[in-house]
């Protein structure tokens, strides 16, 4: 088993780590900056190839890369936005099937994550074939002692068909996937009503936070599955959780991933998610909303 993974300035993707770990710390780091990407796979790389291919071209890339992986029998992607791109198009070159966003795979048996996350088909496999790990589900050990073997491979890509980028534009911090989000917002069961998401949203585009919920909230239509952080929601990880009345069902928590900061705004001091806070702010999570937003206004008017 091999993991490909698409780098972009030195940066692996959320989940890039996991899938790493999934091949047993075989990968190939293709994109820029691949090298300073080596960095973060210290403890879990063992045998490390880097290919720097410029900007990504995943149709080119996949016809350049396909009799280089030849004999790699499975290939691994991150689920993320560019693996996404990339497997299908690997999966074509090669002439494999594709298993999309798996929970765990194997030589000869992928889990896959289907019908909204509500159920897992444990599928066999061929002895060849393309499958992407969704991210923030497995969680790494980083157990190995010594640094991974590097290796340069030379990359030559194909002419076929790319889209071509003519802008990008920066993500809207309140609506982008949650899985990838570094700063969520989230609100649950004790919001007052479904205005109070209009509100995080605001909360969120001032922090540069997605917007998250629970499920008690999805389950009143108050915002979309999309938006349901936990084990039947999205898994996420983010560098920092801010959690407004939420208790912390194991439902919920379980999703959480590791969250480098979290800060938990209940009236409930004892709730599981207060005692996994950072900061337990003990007070009503409706007006302390309303408190942030209202300070948030005056900084604006401030400064014009």
């Amino acid at each position: 088993m091999l993991a490909v993974v698409v780098v972009r300035d030195g940066m692996l993707p959320a989940g890039g780590d996991e899938v790493v770990d999934e091949c047993a710390g075989r990968v190939l780091l293709i994109g820029t900056g691949t090298a300073e990407a080596v960095d973060e796979l210290r403890g879990i790389a063992t045998d490390v190839r880097l290919a720097e291919a410029g900007a990504f071209r995943p149709g080119a890339w996949a016809g350049a890369l396909a009799p280089l992986l030849a004999d790699d029998a499975v290939l691994v992607l991150p689920h993320s936005a560019d693996g996404r791109d990339l497997a299908p198009r690997l999966a074509h070159a090669l002439g494999r099937p594709l298993f999309a966003q798996a929970m765990a795979v194997s030589a000869t048996r992928v889990e896959l994550i289907r019908a909204g996350a509500t159920e897992l088909h444990r599928v066999a496999t061929p002895p060849a074939f393309v499958a992407t790990l969704h991210p923030g589900l497995r969680g790494v050990e980083r157990t190995v002692a010594h640094a991974p073997t590097v290796h340069q491979i030379a990359l030559v890509p194909t002419g076929a068909l790319d889209g071509e980028v003519t802008a990008t534009l920066a993500a809207d911090a309140a609506t982008v996937d949650l899985a990838e989000a570094p700063r969520i917002v989230a609100g649950g069961a004790g919001l007052d009503s479904a205005q109070r998401f209009g509100q995080l949203a605001e909360l969120g585009a001032a922090l540069g936070a997605s917007v998250g919920a629970t499920r008690v909230v999805t389950d009143r239509g108050w915002v979309g599955h999309d938006r349901q952080i936990g084990t039947t929601g999205v898994i996420v990880d983010p560098d920092l959780y801010l959690a407004f009345a939420i208790s912390g069902a194991v439902q919920h928590t379980s999703g959480l991933g590791a969250p480098a900061h979290v800060i938990s705004v209940n009236s409930d001091a004892h709730c599981p998610m207060m005692q996994l806070a950072d900061l337990a702010v003990v007070t009503d999570a409706n007006a302390t909303i309303d408190a942030l937003l209202a300070r948030l206004g005056a900084l604006e008017a401030a400064h014009g």
